[in-house]
Parts: C-alpha cells; structure tokens; sequence
C-alpha cells in the first residue's frame, strides 16, 4: 500500500508507545531524532509548528527490538486527538522541557496517563541544550516530585537534547529497559482501534490504527465495530512493508475490501466477526484525577473516550451521589452510541462544559443488571482476577449462553459448568434438580401407574427456578437441564414424559382392570382388538392400559390401539417371511383382520424397523 503511514512490522519483538506532553517541549522533534521519520504528515502543522493530529514513526533500539511511536498533539485543543492516540497504547514516552519545566498540559496528560493505569514509561527531559547544570537539576527534580503519587511515580527521567544528540543514547536504553519490563499484552480477540482512514488509488480503503489482541492474515473476513459491517483483508503493511500477518501491540495498516471510506471513522473497531459485543450502558469504577479540585455531580455534560473513540455519555452514581477529589465511585455510563470494550479496559472522563479531564473508569460490567444490585457485584468483580471472572458471571446470572462468556469477560467459562449451550451456575443447578425430584416423587405417589410426568411440567419448573434469580427462562436451556438430568443418571425421559430413575410401573396381574384389558384384547379379539377410548367404556381407564404397555402386558402400536404381544408377535412373522415383500391387503388376509388394524401395525413396524415401505409393499429389514 504505497503512501500508507509509517506503521510497525508485525511477528517482530516490539511494542507502541505514545508519546504525551505540554505543546512545544519537544516531542515530534524528539521522535524525527531517534527514528529519522518526520510524524508531523500534515501541511499545516509544520506551517504552525505544533502537532495537530496523530503521527506514526518507528525505529529499532539497542536490543533489535522495533518500537513504533504514536506522536500525539500537546495543545489543549487537541486533547480528543491526543486521547486517541494514548487510549490504545500501554506505554508512554512522556516529554517535558527542561527550560520551561512542568506546564498545564503536561499536568493533564498526567492526569489523563494515570487514569489510563500507564505505569511503564520513560520521561525525557528535552531541550538540554538550552539550560545549564543548575536549571537542568531544578527541572528534573520538579518532573520527580509531579510524578509521586501517580502510575508514573518510578519512571526514569532522561535528560536529552535533539539538537546536539546529547542523552539520546541513554534514552534508547531507558526504552529498552521500560519495554522488557512491560508485561504482556492482555489476551482479547483482535481490536484495531481506527484512528485514520484514507484511500489509495488502486488499492481502495485503509484504515491504521493500533492493534492489540489477537492477529489479523491477509483474506481475513473482518467486522468493522459497532454495527458489524463486514469487510475482507486485502492486504496488511506495518512500517511500510507488506506482511501476510499481523499481531499486536502494533500499528497496522489495513487495506479493506467491502466497505467504502466513507463507512468507516476515527473511534470504530476492526476485529474478527461476533468477537465483541458493542454496548452503550457499562458499569465503571470511576476514580477522580487529583487534579479534582470540588465535588462532580452527575449533571454535567461528559464525554468519555475508550481507545480512539469518543461519546456524549450521561453519567449515574450507583452509590452516593457525587465523586469527591481524590476519590472513587461505582458509576453507570450511558453513551450516545455503542463502544467496542472489554472488562479490565481503562476509559477517561472529561467535563465538555468546562472541557477539563475529570475522572478516569475501569470498565467493570459491559451489560449490567438493575441498579440497586450494582455495587455489591461491581466490588466482587474488583476483587477477582481475570481468570476468576467467568465463574464470577455466571454466579451472578445464574446461566449465561457459553458464547456470551468470553465477549463479556474476556475468558471462555469453565467446561465443567456447560449445560447444552449454556455456563450454569452449580447452585442453581442443584436447586432445580431438587424441585424437579420432588415434583416426581410426589407424581409418582400420586399416580402410580403412570409411566411419568408430562415434560412440559417439567420444563416449567426449571422455567420457574431460571427466573427466580433473574436468569433468562430459556426453553433450549429447560431441555438441555433435562437431557443434562438424565445423563446423570437422575430422571428418565421419554418423548413426552420424565420419570425419575429407577422408578417402573408394576401392576398387579389379578387387578380388576388389569383382567379387563387384557380379556378384551385377547381371545377372539386379538386380532380386532377394541380402541383405548372403547376400553374407557369397558371400565379400563388409560393409566391402566399405559401401565400395561409400559410392563409389556400390551403392545402400544398407535394413539388409540394396543395388541396382546402374541398377536403382535405373529404379525412380525408374516412381514419377516415376506422375502418378495407384501401388500397391506395380503397382511391383512394373513393376519384374519381388517385394515383398520393391519394398516396401524404394518406403520408400528415401518417405525421399529422391522420392515421398510417401498410403494405398496413392506420388507422385512
């Protein structure tokens, strides 16, 4: 993708880091004097000396490790685009002049880094050129106390002129130093943060931005998030060299097929299809930045920025009513449109009235329940780890589809609570095998001869204990907690009754009805037997003929007809000799009945596999 921006190589040892800092200190020249790439890209930025937008550089340190520089404006008006540029990157070069000292956009980047939970980064102290020994000294011992107390606090500061070269030396090795100490990146599905789009004649959609997560191959049928607009991977390119895979952190260039440039924007996530689940009401820890310096209502007009995207949000305590300096709050965030998060992201908050950073969040719960519950869930899920969270979901949902798990906490639920397609929490588990037990037990003291209760009864009362913990009363998981039951080796089931295990129907031979049954079923009508609803009339309810089914008294062999396993027997024998195969006609003279009953038995046998149908004849198998 020729003119793409300068973007890091993927499959190599090497990370991003953002730069951050008071306008004018420096930093763009910094980046041009160790990498040798100018990131200022746009004319009006050299005409005015500063950096508007974001620029991209990279170079290789000592170690051979590449490390790619996203260069973010330093003037208060550009702190949406120099948010953009740092919300993504885990790591900081942050620039402070030594002939100026500490300015008011360096303390908001330092507000805005802590909030991040940016606590890998070095501190450059530019323009050594220009101040002796004693003012160096003083500069670097301001920069030291201003970062006590922050994620910042053990940063080494570096003394560097871009001018002369001095210290640049020393900084390469304080880089090298911060990113070998760097931990992992977190493990998530693949997420570009966009944060440029352009076109190249002959090559279509770009978009850059950097990627962390998982990695992107060429021919990838990618989502662009939220709205999961669908788009192909035509080609992928990191410092201007073409690649076949890209993994992060890095910044990648994406040359897009499927969707026009006009679809995508500045904030919007590429990633793989169905991997995040887009949400506009999450549930944060929101922690003031010390800078705070009076209470924060909820009233005011916030936006709140996530990776490189930004959103009008209203903002709710869940416990008091207003955030204090220096202190922390359970929040609920509303959002003029959807964000692409995971648990575990850092998010900033600014006042747009006032247009001052004011607070930054820990995004806790992407698809929070009621309200009132909040705070006793937001605190457990601060105290779990990561790994912990899955279990911790589904505590507090009672049963989640297992494919929601890993898009809502980032980790796949534990296997040993799968129930069908869903995670279950064992103790809901067990409390609906306790009621459906009782159920039958008591159903079966009550109706002794029946061969279960009806499934749909069942299903209700495992329906009934879903919602008693405000899970989804989902059907599909009804049958699933059935067939899981059974399995176990708790209940029995059949098409339309569940039974519990172990438990069988036993007649008694010289019961009354039982002798009624089988006399008017056996004798001279065996083989025109009487329907269910006329034995009802004999005296012989349907219980009974279902016990005498189930006990092998009876042979059920449609809705209304049951036959003396003799007669039936006799019936296999004339299809199983029928090599050349045999009419419902022929059966029916064979077996000395009409076809009101030949055609119901040849139909029984069709479905038990004793013969198979091929036109007008039967088989035997």
């Amino acid at each position: 993708m020729a003119g793409a921006a300068p973007e890091e190589r993927a499959g190599s040892s090497h990370r991003v880091v953002a730069t951050a800092g008071h306008v004018d200190h420096g930093k763009s020249s910094l980046i041009v004097r160790l990498t040798g790439i100018d990131p200022d890209r746009w004319a009006e930025e050299k005409r005015r000396g500063l950096t508007i937008d974001l620029g991209f550089a990279w170079c290789t340190l000592p170690s051979g490790r590449e490390v790619g520089f996203v260069d973010v404006p330093g003037h208060e008006r550009f702190i949406r685009n120099m948010l953009a540029g740092v919300g993504p990157a885990p790591l900081v070069l942050f620039v402070v002049a030594a002939d100026e000292g500490w300015k008011p956009q360096s303390e908001e980047h330092l507000e805005i880094l802590d909030v991040l939970g940016v606590s890998h980064g070095v501190v450059a102290l530019t323009k050594l050129d220009l101040v002796d020994e004693e003012t160096l000294a003083i500069a670097e011992q301001e920069v030291r106390e201003r970062l006590q107390g922050t994620t910042l606090a053990t940063a080494p500061v570096v003394p560097v002129s871009s001018v002369t070269g001095e210290g640049l030396d020393p900084l390469r090795t304080a880089l090298d130093a911060v990113l070998e100490r760097a931990p992992a990146p977190r493990s998530t599905p693949a997420r570009l943060f966009v944060d440029r789009v352009f076109t190249i004649k002959g090559a279509g959609t770009v978009a850059t931005g950097t990627l962390t997560g998982g990695c992107f191959r060429v021919g990838d049928e990618i989502a662009v998030e939220p709205g999961d607009r669908r788009a192909r991977v035509r080609s992928l390119q990191t410092h201007r060299q073409s690649e076949d895979r890209a993994c992060p952190v890095a910044r990648v260039a994406v040359n897009l097929v499927g969707i026009d440039r006009d679809d995508l924007e500045r904030g919007d996530v590429i990633t793989h299809p169905m991997a995040w689940m887009p949400t506009s009401t999450f549930d944060i820890e929101l922690r003031a930045v010390r800078g705070l310096t009076t209470a924060l209502s909820a009233r005011g007009a916030f936006k709140v920025h996530a990776g490189a995207a930004e959103a009008d949000t209203r903002v709710r305590f869940l416990a008091g009513s207003r955030l204090e300096p220096g202190g922390s709050v359970f929040a609920r965030l509303r959002t003029s449109h959807p964000l692409v998060l995971a648990v575990g992201d850092h998010l900033v908050l600014r006042e747009a009235g006032r247009r001052a950073t004011v607070a930054g969040g820990l995004v806790l719960d992407l698809a929070p329940g009621k309200a009132a519950k909040a705070p006793t869930r937001l605190a457990a899920r601060t105290a779990s780890s990561p790994d912990e969270l899955p279990t911790l979901l589904v505590t507090e949902r009672g049963a989640v589809p297992l494919d929601d798990v890993p898009r809502l906490v980032g980790h796949a639920a534990d296997p040993a609570a799968a129930i069908g397609a869903w995670a279950v929490d064992p103790t809901r588990r067990q409390a609906w095998e306790r009621a459906v037990t009782g159920m039958l037990a008591a159903f079966h003291e009550r109706e002794p001869l029946a061969a279960g209760a009806p499934v749909g009864d069942v299903r209700a009362i495992i329906l009934d204990a879903l919602r008693s913990v405000g899970a989804p009363p989902d059907a599909a998981l009804a049958e699933a907690a059935i067939d899981a039951m059974e399995a176990s080796g708790i209940v029995e089931r059949s098409a339309t009754t569940v039974r519990l295990a172990g438990h069988r129907v036993t007649l008694d031979a010289d019961d009354a009805e039982v002798r009624r049954l089988l006399a008017a079923i056996g004798g001279d009508a065996e083989a025109t037997p009487p329907t269910i609803a006329e034995l009802e009339r004999f005296g012989v309810r349907r219980d009974v003929v279902e016990a005498a089914a189930g006990a092998g008294l009876a042979v059920r062999v449609s809705k209304e007809l049951v036959f003396t396993p003799v007669l039936v027997a006799r019936a296999e024998d004339i299809v199983r000799r029928s090599n050349d195969g045999i009419t419902v006609s022929a059966f029916r003279e064979a077996l000395h009945t009409s076809r009101k009953f030949a055609l119901p038995l040849l139909e029984y046998f069709d479905r038990t596999g004793v013969s198979r149908r091929d036109g007008d004849l039967r088989f035997p198998r």
